[in-house]
């Protein structure tokens, strides 16, 4: 099974840069977005053999997910049943027969951290919600999770320290969240591969001197370690701020 997810940054400018063209060449099983930006009617992806799963934003424009899968999922659920969490379009649950298939564009914390503490409340409540899920099968978790979790997750750690997606709440969170029984599988794959990034700013020519952030995850149950086959990231396709990741699972 080979599995995708990209954080798109706008579905509808991604179209006019190669989107369909990189998703019929990546041909993954099951491919995931993040930052859609879009509302029900806006858009119509066509995909021929694929299931096809949205979650938009209350809020036009802003955040919103989706999943393209081959495979038909046996149920679908939308956020985490939590009414605080689920308005933003972040959050899409596939369950199949032998695992839990999981997608999520997690709130960013913003300049100044200003969103800080409700990023911290998300954080502990998905745990939850994925450690109910891991209860039952086999969890696969991907998606923009706007943290570097590791100094070698970034270019420029020791200037970030107080910054969004590199403070060190949002990082003990991801911490608690792999020792609670999960796997970065990029990370298995690769402990100490450095200067690998999936996000690069438009500002400050950051992508031409791969000046990035690794901030997109593959993110499976340890039960799950030995159908793992390879873990990727796809810097060479542009297309959005962010590039795609991937995983191939037995």
């Amino acid at each position: 099974m080979k599995f995708i997810s990209w954080n798109v940054n706008g579905l509808r400018a991604a179209m006019k840069k190669g989107f369909m063209e990189t998703f019929q060449h990546l041909d993954a099983d099951i491919f995931c977005l993040q930052e859609t930006k879009l509302q029900e009617g806006q858009i119509a992806v066509d995909l021929p053999g694929y299931e096809q799963y949205w979650n938009y934003a209350d809020r036009k424009g802003y955040s919103g997910t989706a999943i393209f899968t081959r495979m038909k999922p046996i149920s679908v659920s939308y956020g985490m049943g939590i009414d605080e969490h689920d308005h933003e379009g972040r959050l899409i649950t596939l369950e199949f027969p032998d695992f839990y298939f999981v997608t999520c564009y997690t709130p960013n914390s913003q300049n100044e951290l200003a969103r800080l503490p409700y990023r911290m409340k998300w954080e502990d409540d998905f745990r939850s919600y994925l450690q109910h899920l891991a209860e039952t099968k086999g969890v696969v978790l991907c998606g923009d999770l706007n943290v570097a979790h590791e100094e070698i997750d970034l270019k420029n750690p020791k200037t970030n320290h107080k910054n969004a997606g590199f403070s060190d709440a949002e990082r003990q969170k991801m911490t608690q969240l792999l020792t609670a029984g999960f796997t970065d599988t990029w990370r298995y794959f690769y402990p100490d591969v450095t200067g690998i990034y999936s996000w690069w700013s438009y500002r400050f020519k950051a992508r031409q001197n791969n000046a990035g952030w690794r901030i997109d995850y593959f993110i499976t149950s340890s039960s799950l370690d030995d159908r793992l086959e390879k873990a990727e990231i796809h810097t060479d396709i542009t297309g959005s701020d962010h590039c795609p990741v991937g995983l191939l699972m037995k």
